[in-house]
């Protein structure tokens, strides 16, 4: 046979096996989860029998020899004889291991590996046999090797090359991806889940060790298998390349038109702005649908945590359901290649650490086994991913003790440390709360990793956690890194642009306005919008360009208003130009260290602009560092406590008839039927809004307050914890908004009560809401 043609036959067998394997595994965890046989046994043997065969065609005996005992033991469980259980459940997903490793050897070196599998196919036998077969020992975890330094960040493809424009500064760009587009049915998906990323595209392997179990061998052989037969490859819905090629048949037609009217001595002006508005309209429209095709489903990476999550608990001794909302989310394939790792890590962070194992969830009084949630979606442009479990939460305690020992902090900044701030050390280099180094976790060299890699992209990790209740991971990742949109500023005659994703809104002050505006809190410019204070970063002194009006008194302020790492600032312009889609460009190595830029774009008229990296310019800026517990929390209550003008929200629950609370915490007011109510962990909630609202009784924490037994509809203040975070507060009644002059009198704090204050004639109490809902968490 000619070894092109035999080459190709190898690369379509690999291809349908790691599609076949894919299938194969979930078939297996659902059946062992009590999934009904129904046709999916007959689906994994026939994936079974065509693995054998197709390997046996093309001289592979080895795979065709273990393929052939599984098929017996299939053949056994679809015809009835057996019944599915852990041991023949645990042996069939070995048997998927052996099978890529077998493939992984095949794809990298061309032949059958060596491995020794008599021991797998004699257990298989066994089983088949109906005798009592204990799964053999595997062999002890090698060494864990030295984790991979952080990658280069991760680089969008070009689509379009531009001689002579670049001048060397994106010499280190990758190779386009290739397009990818998501299958019409789950079966197809496989192709993409062992894609191995561009050199450029994907971050370095994040540090994990081989777990004693199971796990290892499809951990590693799924994370390199098949370069050539799914890394060049991909599939592409025929609809949508009729659609394609029908765009750029018409994209010709419209090129011949306006060739013919350059031509003719007879056109009229308004003919090339037709046939220009007309291109513009086709070339759109082509964009929009190039760009599905590198659109895949998060399916793709969230297909094998079930399994990782399986042998990790069975090698913890835990009991955990994994639940997976929104798995048909769609992301451009360069990005899911760049999160695949971190997401990898952070949910075997969360088996490892997180949940508690049944003994210790029990006498907490917790069900025993152990709830992981995956869920994405889209918001503002942006994909949200968060990873929420129910287990212990962050000891901040451990974690500001292990600091300590670890010389991350001093005791001077350990005892003003929030809560907040102390959750994120756990982001530190280094870092680990593990008492022991196992070959699960406790080297401290993961989470400083996932952050890295995710911020590398754009995105930004944020983590909630409650003692007892749980941990909530949030995630916030672009859709695309190819084509973006983006607002185009200019100072010092230099154009930047920043991704639109990070654009809150635009301020213009003029005159006496501007003036007015700029206030200093500890020699730093501030600006106040809304009735709250904002820090200013000054670009043109962030970049070190030459002096220009800014530095001195301004007759007009340009201001982007920004969000970084859940904190906004704004960002002094001289002018505020346009927005537009740009082609994101690498920068070339002489410049990727520069923290205040995320790549290049080259414009219409053939200028380059760099493309700010918000969260650099913020970290530069000192935006997003560290605040001390010191700091007033609420500006409200500054306010009122400096007499100054202040909204109020007037409330009341029974025996406190007259409460306030700052307006500006306030997100909403709501009402919910009593019916609503459901149980989120040890906490009442509703659903609301497509998410979970836990609720705290006010009535029932708050000292002196009687609690109501009955309530047909409950009233509730929806109140903003932090960025992304809300709880609501059950009251009886809703009072009033007032905004009045206010003076908290000295010694009125109480337990839940900031103070008090005399309010339209009367002495109202200024509910303390964090220190009700650390009363909440003690009581649930």
């Amino acid at each position: 046979m000619n070894n092109d043609l035999q080459q190709q036959f190898v690369r379509d067998m690999l291809t349908e096996s790691y599609e076949g394997l894919d299938r194969y595994e979930q078939v297996i965890l659902e059946l062992e989860q009590g999934a009904a046989p129904g046709d999916r046994l007959n689906e994994i043997f026939r994936a079974i029998h065509t693995l054998k065969g197709t390997a046996g065609c093309l001289g592979f005996g080895r795979i065709q020899k273990i393929a052939h005992v599984g098929e017996g033991l299939l053949d056994h469980l679809r015809a009835g004889r057996l019944q599915i259980n852990p041991a023949i459940s645990s042996s069939l997903l070995r048997l998927s291991d052996a099978l890529r490793e077998i493939l992984q050897s095949i794809d990298t070196t061309g032949v059958e590996s060596t491995t020794d599998h008599e021991a797998l196919t004699q257990t298989l036998q066994d089983l088949r046999d109906g005798k009592a077969a204990a799964l053999p020992p595997i062999p002890a975890a090698t060494p864990v090797p030295s984790p991979l330094p952080p990658p280069a960040p991760v680089a969008a493809s070009e689509t379009a090359a531009t001689p002579n424009a670049t001048w060397g500064l994106f010499d280190d760009e990758p190779a386009a991806a290739t397009p990818a587009a998501p299958a019409a049915d789950a079966a197809n998906w496989g192709l993409f889940d062992d894609a191995a990323a561009p050199a450029a595209a994907a971050p370095a392997d994040l540090p994990s060790a081989d777990l004693p179990s199971p796990s290892a061998a499809p951990r590693e052989a799924r994370a390199a298998s098949g370069p050539a037969a799914a890394g060049s490859t991909v599939r592409v819905d025929i609809t949508l390349l009729d659609k394609l090629m029908n765009l750029v048949g018409e994209l010709v037609l419209a090129r011949n038109q306006l060739g013919q009217v350059s031509l003719s001595r007879q056109h009229r002006p308004e003919q090339v702005g037709e046939i220009s508005q007309r291109i513009n309209l086709i070339t759109g429209e082509l964009q929009e649908n190039m760009m599905k095709t590198r659109m895949q489903p998060i399916e793709t990476v969230w297909g094998k945590f079930p399994r990782i999550v399986r042998d990790i608990a069975q090698e913890l001794g835990k009991q955990i359901r994994l639940d997976t909302f929104g798995a048909d989310t769609e992301l451009d394939r360069t990005i899911i290649e760049a999160i695949r790792d971190p997401l990898t890590h952070i949910v075997r962070n969360a088996v490892d650490h997180g949940l508690e194992s049944p003994a210790v969830r029990t006498a907490a009084g917790k069900s025993p086994e152990g709830s992981l949630i995956m869920r994405a979606f889209h918001e503002g442009g942006q994909v949200i991913i968060e990873i929420i479990d129910d287990g212990a939460g962050v000891n901040i305690a451990r974690v500001k003790a292990k600091a300590l020992e670890k010389n991350l902090l001093t005791p001077e900044q350990a005892a003003r440390l929030s809560d907040r701030d102390a959750v994120n050390l756990i982001f530190a280099p280094g870092f680990s709360t593990a008492e022991t180094v196992t070959n699960i976790s406790g080297r401290g060299v993961g989470m400083d990793v996932v952050r890295t890699n995710i911020e590398k992209i754009g995105g930004s990790v944020d983590v909630h956690s409650t003692p007892g209740q749980g941990t909530t991971l949030k995630i916030k990742i672009p859709l695309t890194l190819a084509i973006i949109p983006a607002l185009l500023v200019e100072v010092a005659r230099q154009r930047y642009a920043i991704p639109q994703v990070n654009l809150l809104e635009l301020v213009r002050l003029e005159g006496a306005a501007a003036r007015a505006a700029l206030e200093h809190v500890y020699d730093s410019p501030v600006f106040r919008l809304r009735g709250q204070l904002m820090p200013l970063v000054f670009l043109d002194r962030e970049l070190k360009l030459p002096a220009g009006p800014l530095d001195q008194a301004p007759s007009d302020l340009q201001i982007v208003v920004l969000q970084a790492d859940g904190r906004r600032f704004g960002l002094v312009v001289s002018e505020v130009c346009d927005t537009q889609e740009i082609v994101v460009k690498p920068l070339s190595r002489q410049l990727k260290g520069l923290p205040m830029f995320a790549g290049a774009t080259i414009l219409g008229d053939g200028c380059v602009a760099l493309i700010l990296d918000v969260l650099g310019l913020a970290n530069h800026a000192r935006i997003t560092g560290e605040q001390p517990t010191t700091a007033v929390a609420d500006p409200a209550l500054a306010a009122a406590g400096a007499g100054l003008m202040t909204r109020l929200l007037l409330f009341s629950v029974p025996g406190r008839d007259h409460l306030a609370l700052p307006l500006d915490k306030t997100a909403r007011l709501e009402e919910f039927a009593a019916s609503k109510l459901e149980r989120s962990g040890t906490r009442e909630a509703v659903q609301y809004r497509d998410g979970i609202l836990p609720l705290v009784r006010l009535d029932r924490v708050l000292p002196g307050a009687r609690a109501v037994t009955a309530q047909a509809r409950l009233p509730v203040i929806v109140y903003q914890q932090g960025p992304g975070k809300t709880v609501g507060l059950v009251v009886h009644e809703i009072r009033d908004i007032v905004e009045d002059r206010i003076q908290l009198q000295e010694g009125t704090a109480a337990p839940g009560i900031s103070g008090s204050a005399i309010i339209q004639g009367t002495i109202t109490d200024l509910v303390d809401v964090p220190a009700i809902l650390r009363a909440a968490d003690r009581a649930a």
